[in-house]
């Protein structure tokens, strides 16, 4: 308990106090997250705070997690330190999907190979155990990149990402911490740790983004976090067994991890490229509702933790049943927000280019019309 209390700790200290200093230079170099028609944010946000959380994070894990014990753990931060880079270079500069997907390839092969974490068994979801070294393979690979992109993608409103990567995070690291696992839960702690410190300075209206750097680590550790938990909690050997593991990770991960596959089918569908940007995330259809930012992650935080527990009565159920319980359920959310949000422009249901003229001259229009705080 002592590792865990003081990896938080440090990571808190470590992230709190670099995210002022990241603002002052971000400020100073003009490294900012520019509005345009994408964007919710009508002012330019310093978006380099994932540096903060990746410093306080990565530093915090290396003093308290013992690699004598755990020495695949090396690998897990190597893969870290690619998807720092992947995200830092996209914050900057702007790369290419097809680059950044070769990055999270690159990410998850240190995970798979070098780190030892594969998914070997279905634990009886669709009628599969065991699974051939092949189908293993490309499925974990499929897993870890996409919840590395769940958390990128729901990244739209200030706090929300941070949120439930804290939620996540907490859920898994108490649960590793109850069956002995200490070194996922100090993982897991660190994590929390970072992310409490930045949501100081993400709430709305924030201070600084996580950008890329921090939606992409928060994502790569919740995959590391969610392949040991269901490898572990369905074995007989676990101080606190959970037959339905899958589907138990499956909730914890649901806001992030449904609303991505959510979209990106819908995408597919409209034979359009996945990574293509549209209004269809969750977030939009609660912005539609004319929820606040602070309303918007609420809800969506509440709507995870509402699943996790359902999910955790129901964990004797079959593991089939269960998932189709709750895919069923958050589409029935989904659905009724989708249909009941406020239609007060049609522009969601046309190309982006087609309405870039027009939300670039609203944009405008806010900036003109926003009177910043200082100025009062």
């Amino acid at each position: 308990m002592d590792k865990i209390l003081l990896g938080s700790a440090i990571a808190f200290i470590i992230t709190f106090a670099a995210i002022p200093i990241i603002i002052q230079v971000a400020n100073t170099k003009k490294l900012f997250d520019h509005p345009d028609e994408r964007k919710i944010h009508i002012l330019p946000i310093p978006s380099l705070g994932g540096l903060g959380i990746f410093a306080g994070f990565v530093l915090a894990s290396l003093f308290t997690i013992s690699f004598s014990n755990t020495p695949d753990f090396q690998y897990f931060f190597a893969a870290a330190l690619v998807i720092f880079f992947l995200g830092l270079k996209d914050d900057i500069l702007v790369i290419s999907p097809m680059k950044k997907f070769i990055g999270q390839v690159i990410a998850a092969f240190l995970i798979i190979y070098k780190g030892g974490l594969v998914i070997s068994s279905m634990h009886g979801f669709l009628g599969v155990n065991e699974l051939p070294e092949f189908f293993s393979l490309a499925f974990t690979y499929l897993t870890i990149i996409v919840i590395i992109n769940s958390f990128n993608l729901i990244d739209g409103v200030d706090g929300l990402a941070g949120s439930l990567g804290l939620m996540t995070s907490l859920v898994f690291g108490i649960y590793f911490y109850i069956i002995g696992e200490v070194e996922y839960a100090t993982l897991a702690f660190c994590l929390a740790g970072s992310l409490i410190a930045f949501l100081i300075f993400n709430h709305s209206p924030a201070k600084i983004f996580m950008g890329d750097t921090g939606s992409l680590l928060i994502g790569m550790v919740n995959a590391i976090l969610v392949i040991r938990f269901i490898n572990v909690a369905d074995s007989p050997a676990s101080t606190v067994p959970i037959s339905a593991s899958p589907a138990i990770g499956f909730a914890i991960l649901m806001v992030p991890l449904f609303d991505t596959l959510r979209v990106f089918s819908l995408r597919i569908l409209s034979r359009r490229s996945p990574f293509s940007p549209d209004r269809n995330h969750i977030h939009h259809l609660l912005m539609d509702h004319d929820l606040s930012h602070s309303q918007i992650t609420y809800t969506c935080v509440g709507v995870n933790i509402f699943f996790i527990g359902l999910a955790y009565l129901c964990r004797d159920m079959n593991c089939t049943y269960l998932i189709a319980m709750l895919v069923s359920l958050i589409l029935l959310f989904t659905g009724v927000l989708f249909y009941t949000r406020k239609r007060k422009q049609d522009l969601d249901q046309l190309p982006l280019e087609e309405t870039s003229q027009l939300t670039s001259k609203i944009l405008q229009l806010k900036k003109k019309t926003f009177i910043h705080p200082e100025q009062n």
